[in-house]
């Protein structure tokens, strides 16, 4: 083997694990489905949730979802990498497939809320965790006034979250900028990060 291919297959030996979280309403679901559909290489891990599915999504692919019993048992049996309850529902990352993906050597890219971006950072500090927002608070609240999803109540309050939650920024490595109508640019980004980080001299090691 080459100089030069020891020097590649030692910087991109090491398999990375890509943390997609922001805001409500930031656009995540969108930008992980659109990465999916252009062949991006990290694996995605399904989030597991207890809230009721909505409209247009689908089970296995947006969500895993489940009972509160069957949440319950996942947490007893340490089943879950983080998990935190968000708006009054349960969410977790299983912990099974993301550490079977890493030891055999594949990228990994999971979507959580910001609180389970910290839990995880505390975990996982190697990993590399991407902040996804829009372009301003006000259009953040007419993207949630649009899902028709929430009441005005709990508008409100994700509002108040958000807010809260941009306190947390400086735990990430990247900020995403999801502007309305540029999704592909924000694809376009988080792609970007993954080159440059496959491209470090001294590449992050996952450990769980």
């Amino acid at each position: 083997m080459s100089d030069e291919a020891q020097i590649l297959s030692k910087s991109s030996e090491k398999p990375l694990l890509l943390v997609l979280s922001g805001l409500s309403g930031s656009g995540k679901d969108t930008i992980l489905t659109r990465l999916k559909q252009s062949g991006f290489p990290p694996l995605h891990i399904t989030t597991v949730t207890t809230r009721p599915i909505r409209v247009n999504e689908i089970d296995g692919e947006h969500y895993h979802f489940i009972s509160d019993q069957q949440f319950q048992k996942m947490i007893a049996g340490n089943d879950l990498l983080e998990h935190a309850e968000v708006y009054g529902n349960g969410y977790g990352v299983p912990k099974e497939p993301v550490m079977q993906a890493l030891d055999s050597g594949q990228d990994v890219i999971i979507k959580v809320d910001v609180q389970g971006a910290v839990t995880i950072k505390k975990l996982i500090p190697q990993a590399v965790f991407i902040f996804l927002a829009p372009a301003s608070v006000e259009e953040l609240v007419k993207r949630l006034r649009r899902r028709h999803t929430e009441t005005e109540e709990d508008l409100e309050l994700r509002i108040k979250t958000a807010e809260e939650e941009l306190d947390k920024l400086t735990i990430f490595d990247y900020m995403v900028l999801n502007r309305q109508g540029e999704v592909n640019r924000a694809v376009s980004d988080i792609k970007a990060i993954y080159r440059a980080e496959k491209c470090r001299v001294k590449p992050r090691e996952i450990s769980l």
